[in-house]
Order: structure tokens, then sequence, then C-alpha cells
């Protein structure tokens, strides 16, 4: 993206938010968006190609270091990053131990997973907002795009597509786990029969329902809120620079200060999602009386 001395805030502040979007636009065909309306004209088929790419490349990246480390463990003095992995795993399993009361050996990476993918997509949002969106404005620029009409978000989580994908995933694993060990019967039974009894059924069926529909929904919401939430207070910082000395000075200070808080937040919400997704899985597993 370009300086924001070509730019309006709030055109500044649109551009940081809008995803490089590709997918079926009725006017103009198929091919990249140019802006948040053509987007949003695309309808619900369109693809955000850097939530893909960011997202696909981070768990890659996890994967290619864990199983690196993996590979080289060592039964002697292990070196830095076996310390490290080690420290995570160990972290994991002691909070799937701590909230997982069934036996399944898939909870245990599937946590591992959640927490090491969410924290890395989180991790994006401390890089300078302007830094990746402007070398791609500028390398898109070298066949024929405009800057100004490139469009690049790095953080997945601050997109609703991803985070509301995970909590998907997450919401049929716990429906999967529900049926095997509930049986139909047992799963109906817990939807219409509690907590009033068979003679509050229409009742019962609301409020279960209702609570079984929140879980997803609200995973997603929390993730996707904050993180946005940062990335929003990341953009309005950098309106401060361009300015007076005093305005630049103001920015990086506030800058660095709000990163340092951030780190709290990404991890924190990395944690989050892992420990909600160990609890709802286990709720699954109870089996019904």
């Amino acid at each position: 993206m370009a300086a924001t001395e070509t730019l309006t805030a709030e055109q500044y502040i649109q551009h940081h938010l809008t995803n490089l979007t590709l997918g079926f636009h009725p006017e103009h065909g198929f091919g990249l968006a140019h802006s948040s309306a053509e987007a949003a004209e695309m309808g619900f088929w369109a693809i955000n190609l850097d939530t893909m790419f960011f997202s696909i490349l981070l768990g890659a990246l996890f994967l290619w270091f864990f199983r690196g480390v993996a590979e080289r463990v060592s039964a002697g003095v292990p070196g830095a990053a076996q310390n490290f992995v080690e420290w995570i795993v160990d972290f994991v399993e002691d909070n799937v131990r701590g909230s997982f009361s069934g036996k399944n050996p898939m909870v245990a990476p599937l946590a591992l997973t959640i927490f090491a993918w969410v924290f890395l997509m989180n991790l994006m949002d401390l890089l300078p907002v302007d830094l990746v969106p402007y070398l791609f404005g500028h390398f898109m620029a070298l066949f024929g795009a405009d800057p100004h009409h490139v469009y690049l978000k790095i953080v997945p989580t601050t997109d609703p597509n991803a985070t509301f994908a995970m909590a998907l995933m997450v919401f049929i694993l716990v429906l999967y786990y529900s049926f095997k060990m509930k049986g139909v019967g047992g799963f109906l039974g817990e939807l219409t029969l509690q907590p009033f009894g068979k003679w509050g059924m229409p009742a019962n069926l609301v409020l279960e329902g209702i609570s079984l529909i929140s879980k997803p929904i609200s995973l997603a919401l929390r993730l996707f809120g904050n993180m946005y939430a940062g990335e929003m207070i990341f953009i309005l910082i950098a309106l401060l620079y361009g300015g007076s000395l005093a305005l630049n000075v103001t920015g990086g200070v506030l800058q660095f200060v709000w990163a340092v808080f951030h780190i709290l937040i990404i991890t924190l919400q990395a944690f989050i999602f892992m420990v909600l997704t160990i609890v709802y899985l286990d709720m699954a597993h109870q089996e019904h009386h």
C-alpha cells in the first residue's frame, strides 16, 4: 500500500480492511475484486486468496518445524529447538489432561495443532501494517496493476471466514462424538429432556439448541473480534506517521506499547480457542445416562 499522503484516512483504513478476493462478478466476470464493494457483489463463492495463502503457509510452517524437530530428537542433551517443542507439547498435554476426562488419541494432537496454528496466524498482526501490502502492491504493479486497487490482509484470523471455518470443523467433531458416544437417542434426549423433563420439551429444545449452536458462533466471533480490534488499533496508530516529528514519535511509542500488550492477546486467544475445543469435545464424550 502506498503511504497515507496519497489517500484519506478513511480510504487508508478501508484499504487495509479489504481482502484480496477472487470470484465471479455479475458485471465484470471472473477475476480479482477492485474494491470491497466488488468483493461483496461476488457473493458466497468468492475466495479470499490472502486468507487462504497465509493460513496454509503458516500451517505448513508449523508442520515443517515440528516434524523436523521430531526427526532430529535426541535422548541426550536436547537443543534449543527440541526444548521449545517439548515445552509446547507438555503445555498442551497438561491442558488436555486437566480438561478432557475421556480417552481419545486425537484430542491432544488436535489441541496442539489449534494452539500453534492460531498463534502463528495471530502473530502476523505484529508485522508493520504497511510492509507486506506495500511490497505486494508494487510487485503486482510490475504486471500492470494499480497498487491502490491491490488489497492484501496478512492476518487470517481477522477474516471471519477463517475463524468460522475452524469453529465449524470443531462443531462437526463435537456432533460426531456426541452421536458416537451417546447414540442418537442419548443425544436427542439431551436436547429435548433437559433441564425441565419431558413436559418441558419445547422449552428444552429451544434452550439446548441455542446452547449448542452458540458454541461454534462464540468460538469464531471471540477470535475474530479480538484480532480485528487489534489490527484496527495498529492501523489507527499508523495514521499518525507522515505528519510532524511529534506525531511520528508518538506513533512509534504507541506502536511499541500496543505490540507488547498485543502479544498477550495473540497468545491468549490461541489458548482460549484450544481450551474451549478440548472442553467441548470432553462434553461430547460424556456418555448419556
